[in-house]
Formats: structure tokens, C-alpha cells, sequence
């Protein structure tokens, strides 16, 4: 590094300062309500290498600091002042976008005809066409069925939005006005990029923003790597699972390998299941991708809270992706729904560092992230597509911490729509926005609760969209002796003549008076339930969170009167035994894995995986119905008998030897 530390930490301040500044430019010169109240999106600077060495902490998507703009930078050709770079495409550009409604803007930023940086932004815009309104649906089966493609084109030349461009966009897109007015508040941001960084140039000369520029990647780089050299020496592995891929009954398996060693950590997800024929492939391109790391920045910010927040803390990082995997899936595969996958991405990463560090790490958090979206005819042959909520769950205990009731530090650090703007863009009445009691896993410390969302629709012939349900099944899991939490679930008309209890959805067709309640997960717990202050429990019972009933069943805790019954509560302690002291799964997970154990997995995985893209999924589909045609049907929900169990293992075990 070549700045002294006093200069590298004011410029370091200053230019993430200007990152937050653009966030805020664009939030509040946003339309629609995924930018103005949810905050779906980011803002950076990046250096002449494409990749960023400022980012928001405080604002916006904080997980895509491993973004490279470089390939979309590279496919447009010679840049001038007034430039900005277009691009929504997973595949041309190379993993910087990750599904078609992301919309990413990068324009060259010049100094005395120089260019000296880029800046990038990006929101989640309503609608880019495709088969179903808002564009995102988890059946989809390759990526043309989900919008306009837009390869890195210029939107603006010398600053002058391109027509053609623009009528594209607006052509290809049930919100046109809508997708522009957000257009146009990230050219703001970018605008408010520009002007500062001049602004700092001014200060403290163009040569010393440059080198800052370098040394702050360079600085973050050497803090990673003295927190993960904290990290004990070895392999630590872990897998989990997907419900299903939506349009089969088939979980989806995510395994990982993580080999710490000097500082340096290789993310090894060779186990992985092949790319799936629907919408939940992430397009990571084989990198150390955002999607696919951003646990290791979680781990660092919080081992070494002082580390600037960039592209640098990803240098220890090395990735085996396989090619044909759902972490890096082949064109022209679905990705719409890659955040599902992505999250349970991170309970993975979360699971092999947790037996690394098992005191640091926490238990699984809720693993779902669903933006319910909502649209209602508009009166004149057309819909209004808002989404309603991004409805989360809660995160997992860790030792010495209660998990956080209805929030998630997964993946993307969303806000939620307040109840009032949401029935005012909508033609919804929302009953019930609370969390959901009972829903966080028992554990010494409890994991954070689930959250409900219960609405009445109140125009005829609405869809309800809710992509990324997950959880239905296998629930998140307790650490250290720590319980599941609750799974979700989706109900329609619950209470009411007709219920109906619905599982994953693609476009669920609604009418006036029709009532939609969405349940999210809870997170897992940490530690043996029966050790938790029995006040703690009482805590949890006046506020909420847990009921009297489930305060004696999980807990060992008598309530009486608005009081702990010490008495009772010792006897209860003494009748239930104590805990285990591994991960808790839950019955559905370990039904599962008696009949598909974890190394059968990984070796039949490594045998679909090298197959050729055509005969893949065809394959899988054959072994696993042969396998699932000796269990009953409803399992795992439903218990197996051990000679069907070991049937099953034994068809596994053949078809994984016969590759």
C-alpha cells in the first residue's frame, strides 16, 4: 500500500460516503415501492478493473460487493463522458446481473479527459415482460420465458438517452412508466456518483483517490485474511436442501466443502445437484460470486468490524463451481428464482463455518425470502404489479444472542412496505402484519420467530405471485443442541368455507373477499432449551413470541398465573432429558437422509453432474423415481419402515456406482 493510514482511512470513509449518497439519491428519487420503501438495490464505485472498492453499509442490497463489471465494461466497446452502460443478462454479463428484472447501469467517470473510475447501480424494476406479470416465476424453465434479455448496450451516449433503447425497455414491459421513472432515478445516482467523486478529487488530487482506490481492496484483502487465518485448520462440510424444484417432488441438494488454511478458504461445492429444469439456477459463472460468498463477509465484518467493505475481502476466496451444477448452471437455464437457491446457499456456508467456529456461528435462520407480489387488472385491459411485501423470517441464535424476530441478515438487508403505501398502491386490506409466535426453534437461545402476513383482496380476477417459498418442508435447523424452527406455509381463505392449504406457487388467481396468509419459518435455536432462564421463557410469553403451551412442551417451563411455577418447572426440566448436541433437522430432513445418505449424494451428484446437458435432468428424474417407488407416498413428511428405507438406500447406492 502506498498511502499512509490516516489518508487511506479518511478517502476510505469519504468514498463509501459517496456510494451511501447515490443509494439515497436513487431511494429517494425512486417510483415504485420496491425502491422507495424496500430498497431493492445498490449503489458503488468501482475501479478501472471493473470491481468495487466502495460499497454502502447502511443501504441497499448488501450483499453484491463480488460483483465485476468488467465483462459488461468490455462488450460495449470505447467509453466517452455521458456514457452509461445497460445491461439485465446474466450470461453476457457474466454473473454482474443475476436475473432479468435487476436492471445494472455502469457509467465511466472522467477526470480532465481520464477516465478514472466507474459507477454502478442497479434496482429491481417491476416488470421486463415474459410469461407472467412481474416476471419472476419458479417454473419457468429457460431464462427467454422470463423477459426482455438485455445485453451491456449504451442507454446514453455523450448523455443523451439512446430512443431505441428506450423503446425496448418500454415495449417489452407491463410497467413501462414505472420502469422508467426508476431508470431515471439511478441516472440521478450515478449523476450524484459523478459529482462527488469529483468533489474528493478536488480535495485531495486525482492521483491520491486513484491509489486509495487500490490500497482500500489491497487493506481489505489483509484484514480477510488475518481473521480467516482465526479460523482452525481443515475441511468442514455440510450439506442441505431445497424443497423441491417447483414443478417436481424432488429436494434439491446444496453441499459444500469449505477447506480453511492460512488465511485463505476454498469453497468446494462439488455434491452440488445438477441445474434444475426450473428458475432456481444461480448464475455465478463458476466465480467467487456474491451469491455464493457472501457468508465469508458476514464472518470478517463481524470478526474484524474495522475491515472497509469491498471487492478485497473476497481475495482469500477460491470457488469450485461445478459447470452443469445449480451454482453454475449452462445457458440458456432459468434464473429467476435464484435467490431461493442463493439463501440456502448461505445456510450452507453457515453450517460448515459453524463447525469450524461453532461459539461464532449461528443456528440456521429462516431461509426464505418471498416477495409477494401483487397484480390487479388496471380497468383498461392492462395490470398494476406492486409487490406487497418481501416477507422474511427471523435469524438464528448463536451462542449468547436470541436470533432476531422477524428480520433476516441473509442476503439482501430489504426493508419493509409500510401497511399504509402498500393499500394505497394496492386494492388490498392487510389484516394481519405480526410476527408469528411459536415459529422460532427452542434452544438456550431461541431462534427469531416467523412473521405473518394475512390480506383480503379486494378486486376481482388479482394473481398473487409469492416466489421463493421455501421452508415448506425441511425446516431450519438448530445448533448445539438447539431445536428446528417451524416450517412455513401458504393458506388461502384460512378460517373460512373452502380453506385450502397451498404449497409452492406460480400465479394464484384471486378474487374480492378471497383472504391470502403467507407464514414464513422460523430460525433455529442454540444450545439445550431445558438450560434457558426460565424468566427468559416468561419474557418471551408476555411479549409474544412463545405461548404458555409451547413454553412447557419445548422449554420445561410452567407458567402459572403470569408466573415461572418453580416447582413444576423442575420436574418438567427433569422429565425431558437432555438434548443433543449436534444439528436438529428436523424429522422430514432426517427421514431423508437415512434413505439418501450425504456420501451416496455426492458421488451420484458428481456422475449427473458430467453428463451432458440433454441427458442430466432425464437421468436424475429415472434413478430418483426408481429410489422414491420403494417409499410411501407423502415421505419424508411420512415415516418409512426400515425395510423400505434400506430398499431405497440400496437403489441409490446402485445407481450411484453405476456412473
Amino acid at each position: 500500500m502506498k498511502l499512509d493510514p490516516v489518508t487511506l482511512a479518511i478517502l476510505g470513509n469519504k468514498l463509501a460516503a459517496v456510494s451511501e449518497e447515490m443509494c439515497l439519491t436513487l431511494q429517494r428519487t425512486g417510483r415504485t415501492l420496491y425502491v422507495k420503501e424496500t430498497a431493492d438495490f445498490a449503489c458503488a464505485l468501482a475501479g478501472l478493473d471493473g470491481r468495487f472498492f466502495a460499497y454502502p453499509r447502511s443501504i441497499g442490497v448488501s450483499g453484491f460487493v463480488g460483483l465485476e463489471c468488467a465483462p459488461s465494461i468490455a462488450a460495449v466497446g470505447p467509453l466517452e463522458p455521458g456514457d452509461v452502460i445497460l445491461t439485465n443478462d446474466p450470461y453476457r454479463s457474466e454473473g454482474l446481473a443475476t436475473h432479468l428484472p435487476d436492471l445494472h447501469m455502469i457509467e465511466p467517470y472522467f477526470h480532465e479527459g481520464r477516465k478514472v473510475a466507474y459507477g454502478w447501480c442497479f434496482v429491481h424494476c417491476s416488470d421486463v415482460g415474459g410469461r407472467v406479470p412481474s416476471s419472476i416465476s419458479p417454473v419457468n424453465t429457460e431464462i427467454f420465458q422470463e423477459g426482455l434479455r438485455i445485453p451491456p448496450v449504451k442507454l446514453m451516449k455523450k448523455g443523451e438517452m439512446n430512443p431505441d433503447v428506450a423503446l425496448f425497455l418500454n415495449a417489452n414491459s407491463r410497467t413501462p412508466d414505472a420502469n422508467m421513472g426508476d431508470i431515471r432515478a439511478m441516472l440521478a445516482a450515478l449523476a450524484a456518483g459523478r459529482r462527488r467523486l469529483e468533489q474528493t478529487i478536488g480535495q485531495h488530487g486525482v492521483e491520491t483517490v486513484a491509489t486509495a482506490a487500490v490500497d482500500l481492496v489491497a487493506y481489505s484483502a489483509e484484514k480477510a485474511r488475518s481473521v480467516l487465518k482465526r479460523v482452525p485448520s481443515g475441511t468442514y462440510s455440510f450439506s442441505d436442501y431445497l424443497d423441491d424444484d417447483a414443478a417436481t417432488r424432488l429436494p434439491v441438494r446444496i453441499a459444500l466443502s469449505a477447506t480453511f488454511e492460512d488465511g485463505e478458504v476454498h469453497l468446494d461445492f462439488t455434491g452440488t445437484d445438477p441445474q434444475v429444469a426450473t428458475a432456481m439456477n444461480i448464475p455465478s459463472r463458476g466465480r467467487p460470486h456474491a451469491w455464493l460468498t457472501l457468508r465469508v463477509l458476514a464472518l470478517v465484518n463481524t470478526l474484524d468490524p474495522t475491515t472497509p467493505l469491498n471487492v478485497g475481502m473476497l481475495a482469500p476466496v477460491k470457488i469450485t463451481a461445478p459447470e452443469g451444477s445449480l451454482v453454475n448452471p449452462q445457458e440458456p437455464a432459468a434464473v429467476g428464482v435464484r435467490h431461493a437457491a442463493a439463501i440456502r446457499v448461505n445456510d450452507v456456508l453457515n453450517g460448515a463455518f459453524g463447525k469450524a467456529l461453532p461459539d461464532v456461528m449461528p443456528a440456521a435462520s429462516s431461509g426464505t425470502v418471498i416477495p409477494v407480489v401483487m397484480a390487479e387488472p388496471d380497468g383498461r385491459g392492462g395490470r398494476r404489479v406492486q409487490v406487497i411485501e418481501p416477507m422474511i423470517g427471523g435469524t438464528g441464535a448463536r451462542k449468547g444472542r436470541d436470533g432476531i424476530d422477524g428480520r433476516d441478515s441473509g442476503i439482501s438487508n430489504l426493508a419493509n412496505n409500510p401497511v399504509e403505501t402498500v393499500e394505497a398502491e394496492l386494492g388490498i386490506e392487510i389484516s394481519t402484519y405480526a410476527l408469528r409466535p411459536d415459529s422460532g426453534g427452542a434452544g438456550q437461545w431461541r431462534g427469531g420467530c416467523g412473521m405473518e402476513l394475512t390480506f383480503r383482496v379486494l378486486t376481482d380476477d388479482s394473481n398473487v405471485l409469492g416466489r421463493g417459498l421455501e421452508r415448506l418442508l425441511f425446516r431450519p435447523w438448530g445448533s448445539n443442541g438447539g431445536k428446528p424452527g417451524m416450517p412455513g406455509q401458504l393458506i388461502l381463505n384460512r378460517g373460512k368455507a373452502g380453506e385450502r392449504h397451498l404449497g409452492k406457487i406460480d400465479v394464484l388467481t384471486v378474487n374480492a373477499g378471497d383472504t391470502v396468509t403467507f407464514l414464513t419459518p422460523g430460525a433455529g435455536g442454540w444450545g439445550d432449551p431445558a438450560s434457558r432462564d426460565p424468566q427468559a421463557v416468561l419474557r418471551d410469553v408476555i411479549n409474544g413470541f412463545v405461548t404458555v403451551e409451547a413454553a412447557e412442551s419445548d422449554y420445561g417451563v410452567a407458567i402459572i398465573g403470569g408466573a415461572v411455577d418453580a416447582a413444576a418447572t423442575e420436574a418438567l426440566r427433569k422429565a425431558m432429558g437432555e438434548s443433543t448436541s449436534g444439528v436438529a433437522q428436523g424429522a422430514e430432513r432426517e427421514r431423508w437422509d437415512e434413505a439418501f445418505p450425504a456420501s451416496v449424494m455426492d458421488r451420484l451428484n458428481r456422475g449427473l453432474v458430467a453428463l451432458p446437458g440433454a441427458v442430466r435432468q432425464r437421468r436424475r428424474r429415472e434413478i430418483f423415481d426408481t429410489v422414491l417407488k420403494e417409499l410411501p407416498d407423502g415421505f419424508p413428511r411420512i415415516a418409512a419402515s426400515e425395510a423400505a428405507v434400506n430398499a431405497a438406500r440400496q437403489k441409490l447406492e446402485a445407481a450411484a456406482g453405476s456412473f
